[in-house]
């Protein structure tokens, strides 16, 4: 049946403040919309393969932060998440098996980072520091055009990771080096994951293709978006001839501090709003949809991504704003079918670009410092929460389905904005979640996710505003009792952990401290402050 979501929303506004009502006025059955069954690992985590033993340390010095931090996820999924170790650096790294160390990273005399080479303890280390049976994707050079070395790379990877390699990704980023066609890179990519394969007799294909960073153009019919390096294009251009492709990632950086320009617009009120997020990510919408009818649903990745390129910008990625985008983010994508997302931790690096805003250190984008640096010390930050919420969302299940709710989908896909109805100015979303494994499963939702992206600062000293969710249609009768947990700090520019509550409980040592908190609601009316989120229980 067709699905068109009816709501009406309702703005009470003081000198001070915005109070905003939404009523869900819907059949609350599954939406034609929805998405493909949802991925348990979801929200995985891309990392620098140069800081890769910064980030879990070594088996005599294991990093207990970082630990602690995967098994909070693992314990709400079931599984952990998934571990990508790649970037930029992935393809200046070469392998020496007579390597003494786990890593060794040259640094010039300018502080560049001019390659990178690791040894068997790198494997060891990822094989004992990250939690059993973590599926892990390794990224290989292919920048220096040494097809040896790749390959040296790969089967280290494999006998120094029984089981564990879901995928090997060629080269990082290629649509920035070598002005790289969808034929020529299509050539390079195909022999070298065929004999890759054939050589460590892979049955099954084991290759993500492209890791492209160019947002696709729009409009996306052209000559000119059809030029571009990316999946699809690579695809037509025959890079699966050998049968060896099971995934498509491509990285989304919406902002970036890469040079002053797009600097002024990196800034807190523009990342927290879900018509600017939506509208950026749709521009995948015809690529996703092109790669799952040719390779499977599950296929399209974002495979690196984060909220500012160039390793973020203090003030707005290490804020709990940035959880929040984080969240939208995630269940965005989710809704318009792509698989896993693995969020990129590592530090600025200097042959990024030269008008950087960022030197060194860790970057101000990640979820936590896993030791001290020059941005600060070892620490988490509050966007850490926001994928326990993504985790706590999923939990056991494996046949949930996740639709956009609120603002809802127009005919082409995309969510509504200012001007097709949402009055909200990208302020609230609601997302709904079905569990096809139950017999109800599609008749209700079983949770929902609801955001309220309204900007409030904990430097503000008026009221804050909240908004009024009228989920009552959504439930299976008038009065049933709700569980709400909440995601929430005393302002979007907070940057404190111990600040940042996902159920009453904070996590800045890595481990769950102060009380659960699941709040009862009956009558089917949440109200959700400016800032925050919600997760309700049905």
């Amino acid at each position: 049946m067709k699905w068109s979501p009816l709501m009406t929303l309702a703005l009470s506004t003081s000198a001070l403040a915005s109070n905003l009502n939404v009523i869900v006025t819907d059949i609350p059955s599954l939406p034609e919309t929805a998405s493909h069954a949802l991925h348990p690992s979801l929200a995985s985590f891309s990392i620098e393969t140069a800081f890769f033993i910064m980030y879990f340390g070594n088996k005599t010095s294991p990093n207990l932060l970082t630990r602690n931090l995967l098994e909070n996820i693992e314990n709400r999924i079931g599984i952990p998440p998934e571990i990508r170790i790649g970037g930029i650096t992935a393809d200046s790294t070469f392998w020496d098996p007579s390597l003494e160390t786990a890593i060794f990273n040259f640094v010039d005399d300018s502080g560049a980072l001019i390659n990178t080479t690791i040894g068997w303890e790198f494997w060891d280390a990822a094989r004992e520091l990250l939690p059993g049976s973590t599926q892990i994707t390794v990224n290989l050079n292919l920048e220096s055009l040494n097809y040896t070395g790749a390959l040296t790379v790969a089967e280290s990877a494999v006998q120094g990771l029984p089981n564990q390699v879901a995928a090997f990704e060629i080269g990082n980023e290629p649509d920035h080096y070598f002005s790289f066609t969808a034929q020529n890179y299509s050539s390079i990519w195909e022999s070298w994951s065929k004999n890759i394969s054939n050589t460590l007799n892979f049955t099954q294909p084991k290759f993500q293709l492209a890791a492209t960073a160019e947002d696709p153009l729009w409009p996306y019919d052209t000559p000119a978006a059809d030029a571009q390096l990316d999946c699809v294009s690579a695809l037509a251009a025959g890079v699966d001839d050998g049968n060896t492709v099971e995934w498509c990632s491509e990285h989304t950086y919406q902002y970036s501090v890469c040079d002053p320009t797009r600097t002024a617009v990196a800034t807190l009120p523009n990342l927290v709003n879900h018509t600017r997020l939506a509208e950026y990510l749709d521009l995948w919408q015809p690529r996703i949809q092109s790669v799952r009818e040719q390779l499977g649903s599950q296929a399209f990745v974002i495979g690196e991504y984060n909220s500012i390129s160039c390793s973020g910008r203090d003030g707005v990625s290490n804020t709990f704003g940035q959880a929040l985008w984080l969240l939208d983010t995630t269940f965005y994508a989710a809704s318009i079918n792509v698989s896993r997302l693995y969020v990129h931790q590592g530090g600025p690096l200097a042959l990024q670009s030269a008008t950087q805003l960022n030197k060194g250190g860790f970057s101000f984008y990640d979820l936590w410092y896993p030791a001290d640096n020059l941005n600060g010390p070892a620490q988490v930050f509050p966007a850490y929460s926001a994928y326990l919420f993504v985790a706590d969302t999923i939990g056991s299940s494996r046949a949930l389905k996740i639709a956009n709710i609120y603002p809802g989908r127009q005919s082409n896909g995309s969510t509504i904005t200012t001007a097709g109805g949402d009055t909200s100015e990208g302020q609230l979303v609601i997302y709904g979640f079905w569990d096809e494994s139950l017999p109800s499963g599609t008749n209700f939702p079983i949770k929902l996710a609801l955001l309220n992206l309204q900007i409030y600062n904990e430097t503000q000293n008026e009221t804050r505003p909240i908004a009024s969710f009228n989920i009552s249609s959504l439930l299976a009768s008038e009065d049933a009792e709700i569980s709400v947990l909440r995601l929430q700090a005393p302002g979007a520019d907070t940057q404190s952990a111990n600040l940042t509550k996902w159920a009453g409980q904070t996590f800045e040592n890595g481990t769950a401290k102060r009380l659960f908190v699941d709040e009862k609601v009956l009558g089917g009316i949440v109200t959700v402050e400016a800032s925050s989120a919600a997760l309700v229980l049905l």
